[in-house]
């Protein structure tokens, strides 16, 4: 359930890393449904960590805790370049295979990359460093479009703010919709980004910004009425634009198709209502807009591996705040 959080903590990570991972796992937010999370930064040596800046960072843990983790995050080093103790990519090394889900943000990736264990694997990183990364590692699956992506465990993230999106979705995979966000809202930052979504427009202009402004609204506007039978027809409608234009335009935006967009916005509505009311599955279908309880069915297990009913029965049973662990941050 991801209750224990390591932050792999070692000189010359970035100050703003550091921050998004500590603002997502560190407050308590009980109050607000969210469970409480036990933060730790953990380092191969105590004392003071120098961060870019003139910042330092105070470990509270040595390596050794990342064994006791639901998960470990590693913030990228300000120069991607610079080499990672060995004991720290051992480490690395033992909590994956035991495992422990590992994420990466931004130039992360290059750790993970060191340690070998994104041989083989799909992996992201911010687009200018890229082709550094596959450079350096061939053996790196490296792509260069999506905000974050998850391999065997092993999730990594593109650029700057694209580590909350990753953040957010990490909790919202462990503890439901509801509570990423309820994180999202402290934070005053939107849920909905997805891992497709693109990093970058290639050619900024002001007709793309327009475009995109008017994209934004369709998906706004979309997603107060989910529970209607929307299509590319009605979505390009309200953005003023031919189907196969809209199409065209929503991908080069987001990086996924209006259909695979609708369908995961739906499937979050879905969640939502499963963890928080007492509809039958039936009806759960028709408000979050899915043609028939069957097809429901069908996504829904596709997307998460269980049933709606098992799903509503794991949310119940989860911990309730407080009850088992305490905010260690």
């Amino acid at each position: 359930r991801m209750h224990r959080v390591a932050i792999v903590a070692q000189p010359g990570i970035r100050a703003f890393d550091l921050a998004v991972i500590t603002e997502v796992w560190g407050p308590d937010r009980s109050r607000s449904g969210v469970p409480p999370f036990e933060l730790r930064r953990c380092a191969l040596e105590p004392g003071p960590i120098a961060l870019p800046g003139g910042l330092t960072l105070a470990p509270d843990r040595g390596l050794d805790w990342l064994d006791e983790a639901d998960l470990v995050v590693v913030p990228a080093l300000a120069e991607p370049s610079d080499p990672t103790p060995e004991p720290v990519l051992a480490a690395l090394r033992r909590v994956h295979a035991r495992g422990v889900p590992v994420a990466a943000l931004c130039a992360g990736a290059f750790v993970l990359a060191e340690a070998g264990l994104l041989d083989g694997r799909r992996a992201v990183t911010h687009w200018w460093l890229a082709p550094q990364l596959a450079a350096r590692y061939p053996a790196v699956l490296v792509e260069e479009a999506p905000l974050f992506v998850e391999d065997d465990g092993l999730w990594t993230s593109a650029g700057v703010a694209s580590g909350i999106d990753l953040c957010l979705h990490l909790v919202r995979e462990a503890h439901g919709a509801e509570a990423a966000a309820a994180v999202a809202r402290s934070m005053v930052t939107g849920p909905f980004r997805t891992g497709d979504h693109a990093q970058y427009l290639d050619r900024p202009t002001p007709a793309a910004d327009r475009t995109a402004e008017a994209l934004a609204a369709v998906r706004q506007q979309a997603l107060r009425r989910l529970h209607e039978p929307l299509d590319v027809a009605t979505l390009a409608r309200w953005a003023g634009m031919s189907p196969r234009s809209f199409a065209r335009h929503f991908a080069a935006s987001t990086g996924t198709t209006p259909h695979r967009w609708l369908l995961s916005r739906r499937l979050d509505e879905a969640r939502k209502l499963l963890e928080r009311t007492d509809h039958p599955v039936p009806e759960v279908a028709r408000r979050a807009g899915f043609a028939s309880e069957v097809s429901f069915r069908q996504h829904f297990g596709a997307a998460f591996g269980r049933s709606p009913r098992a799903y509503r029965t794991a949310a119940a049973n989860a911990p309730i705040a407080g009850d088992s662990v305490r905010n260690g941050s």
